[in-house]
């Protein structure tokens, strides 16, 4: 017999999965996710693990909640890791009772996987805290997705506190009713509310305002679910800490298309600048089909006067058949060594010799043009390099009376991985910027996806 877990996934942040939750989704055979639940965490799945995606979105459902529980006890009756991955926590306004009830009853074994519930990430998101020492030492969760008229609605309206904070989960559709039961109960027209569409991810949208007059704020930003409300005083110390929509690059989410192993430097820099970076590589660095060449150039590294890295790549790989051939970095005495790139020199340096030449400019043709200035007639030149690669430097080179010998000293392939999740972002628009760091990348880039 298998086994179910109900995870919670957080309130859209990818990086407010916990680690647990990851490591689920890793082992899982089956994943069935919903509307609320980010769909980037699919990636941490097994390319083998069968998606399910259930819906319940604003009212719309793929499958009703008692179709979702026979879904979740039927694949784990047939032996199966099952990952329910839920929005927020299961437990907090999430049916996750529901379903760890179903599962129980039929003997199926269970865990639960708490998340970080939307009531207080959203918030912290948008720069208001729940309570506070000096306005708020009350909080109170309540679902705003029944209907306030119904006379045997569970929310007891008469006996909310009129004082600290409320958060209405699921509301923004009967925000003017729940609006006009608060006043009625006891809350003053000019109580502060804030409505939150799509907390904690890069599309973040915040409107403040009273009691009064939030309906129509709402309605003019023209708002739709999902969203949080949250009432209280403590929504006016946002106007001080809203820290997440002031970052420069607040609302961009961005697509990274380089070799995940050399990434992360960059996306943590795209995340320091508010951005939501979104890691998928067009391209997988592999070994060249054969090293003859370049085994063949270092067993007479001594008879180069230039040695040209174009990337880290091919420092790393270079400097693995250096060692691979019995020699190290001393063979490179009396070359010169050039760089495209900063983090190429950089790893040049990590040997523990100095980069004699870098232009300013992270491109050929512009060190093209500073070793325009150098004697280059009759000197040797090797540049270990991809097996596909602009021809521009050493052309130019040979111009200028060089003997280059171009090696290839790896490959770069498109790699096979799922598409869908990607798709889904550009087909619905939620891809702002897409980063390519080579030729290669946009090649396999429109190979996969189309021009």
């Amino acid at each position: 017999m298998g086994r179910i877990y109900l995870i919670g996934a957080g309130p859209g942040d990818p990086g407010l999965l916990t680690i647990k939750g990851k490591a689920c989704i890793e082992l899982a055979d089956v994943i069935v996710y919903d509307y609320l639940a980010n769909e980037e965490f699919l990636r941490y799945a097994r390319p083998q693990a069968e998606r399910i995606f259930v819906g319940k979105k604003g009212g719309e459902t793929h499958l009703d909640q008692e179709q979702i529980n026979h879904l979740l006890i039927e694949k784990a009756r047939r032996g199966k890791i099952v990952v329910r991955l839920k929005g927020g926590d299961p437990f907090i306004f999430g049916r996750g009772g529901e379903e760890a009830s179903a599962a129980a009853a039929a003997g199926i074994p269970f865990e639960i996987v708490p998340g970080v519930t939307a009531a207080v990430g959203v918030p912290a998101y948008a720069g208001i805290p729940l309570t506070h020492r000096d306005v708020a030492s009350i909080v109170t969760f309540v679902t705003g997705h029944e209907d306030p008229d119904k006379r045997d609605g569970h929310v007891p309206w008469d006996q909310l506190p009129d004082r600290g904070t409320l958060v209405f989960f699921m509301g923004l559709s009967n925000l003017p009713e729940i609006i006009r039961q608060l006043i009625q109960h006891g809350r003053t027209p000019q109580t502060p509310v804030a409505v939150i569409r799509w907390g904690t991810k890069p599309e973040q949208r915040t409107v403040v305002g009273t009691l009064e007059n939030i309906v129509g704020k709402v309605r003019a930003e023209a708002l739709k679910p999902p969203g949080l409300i949250i009432v209280g005083e403590v929504v006016k110390l946002r106007e001080q800490l809203n820290w997440f929509e002031g970052r420069p690059l607040f609302g961009k989410r961005i697509l990274v298309t380089r070799a995940r192993d050399q990434a992360t430097e960059f996306t943590d820099l795209l995340k320091l600048y508010g951005a939501d970076p979104v890691e998928f590589p067009t391209i997988d660095v592999v070994p060249p089909d054969s090293w003859e060449a370049l085994d063949g150039a270092i067993r007479k590294i001594e008879e180069y006067h230039w040695l040209i890295f174009t990337s880290v790549n091919g420092v790393l790989y270079f400097l693995e058949r250096l060692k691979t051939g019995g020699k190290d970095i001393r063979a490179l005495k009396g070359i010169k060594l050039c760089a495209i790139g900063l983090r190429t020199a950089q790893e040049i340096e990590r040997m523990g010799v100095r980069v004699d030449l870098m232009p300013d400019e992270y491109v050929a043709e512009a060190l093209i043009e500073q070793m325009g200035r150098q004697s280059l007639k009759g000197q040797r030149i090797l540049i270990p390099r991809a097996a596909v690669a602009r021809d521009v430097l050493p052309e130019a080179l040979t111009r200028m009376g060089a003997l280059v010998e171009v090696v290839t000293a790896y490959r770069t392939v498109r790699p096979t991985r799922d598409l869908e999740w990607v798709k889904n972002l550009l087909q619905g628009r939620q891809i702002s910027v897409i980063t390519f760091t080579s030729s290669s990348t946009v090649r396999n880039f429109v190979e996969m996806f189309g021009p």
